[in-house]
């Protein structure tokens, strides 16, 4: 097994779910859920700490966004509460963990392309 690796962009890393060391497409073993290690390389994603930064962050600019967006449709087409609750309801769950996946590969791509180590400071 080769050991020279190419790294990925951390764009690439969260849009495809690259291993950050190697590229292989092995980040994720679930919808927003880290694999232990990479097969590939064997780089362990545990030692990471993405933490919940990313989750809270979109939750609140998701919820800006959805809330602007409900509150136009109101004003605009006056729909009904379930109506509301059809859309809204769907597209916020949607949108968070769509975009988690995102922020929590991209965190890890540049957490590992900068040496990230708790308690030291760079």
């Amino acid at each position: 097994m080769s050991t020279s690796f190419t790294a990925p962009r951390p764009v690439d890393a969260a849009l495809k779910g690259l291993c950050p060391r190697c590229g292989a497409p092995t980040l994720f073993a679930g919808t927003a859920r880290f694999a232990d290690n990479c097969p590939r390389c064997g780089l362990d994603f545990s030692s990471f700490n993405v933490g919940d930064g990313p989750a809270a962050f979109l939750t609140l600019i998701l919820g800006a966004i959805v809330v602007a967006l409900a509150i136009t449709l109101e004003l605009t087409l006056h729909p009904p509460l379930w109506l509301h609750m059809l859309i809204w309801i769907p597209f916020t769950a949607a949108g968070v963990i769509g975009s988690l996946r995102l922020a929590k590969g991209a965190l890890m791509a540049v957490e590992y392309r900068n040496a990230v180590a708790e308690g030291r400071i760079l």
